[in-house]
């Protein structure tokens, strides 16, 4: 159906006793809206995940400026999750770089370059 055909009903009489008709549109699901909707969600999870992970690989080496200046202390640890937070980092960066480039394509294609 298109949006242009409407669905007439009946509905409930108001305070003064009078019929009162209301139409009703009925949508169409939009593929290019849902793809749009997508493509910008994904962009925006994943630079908040890079932003995260940044923090977090920031914070190792925090501690590994901690525990080469003072040799007492002795973190365990902080060597992996700093290598998973830049692994991390570089992921989440990619693929922002990847729904970027995939929604400019969409919008040329859009405007017939």
């Amino acid at each position: 159906m298109t949006n242009h055909k409407q669905v007439v009903y009946q509905s409930q009489l108001d305070h003064k006793s009078k019929m009162v008709l209301r139409r009703r549109t009925r949508k169409r699901f939009n593929p290019k809206i849902l793809v749009d909707r997508t493509i910008e969600t994904t962009a925006i999870v994943s630079l908040l995940l890079t932003g995260f992970s940044g923090v977090g690989a920031m914070g190792c080496w925090g501690l590994e400026i901690i525990e080469t200046n003072n040799p007492n202390i002795i973190i365990s640890g902080w060597e992996h999750q700093k290598n998973i937070c830049l692994g991390s980092m570089l992921v989440s960066f990619s693929a922002f770089l990847g729904t970027s480039l995939v929604a400019a394509s969409f919008s040329i294609q859009r405007d017939k370059f």
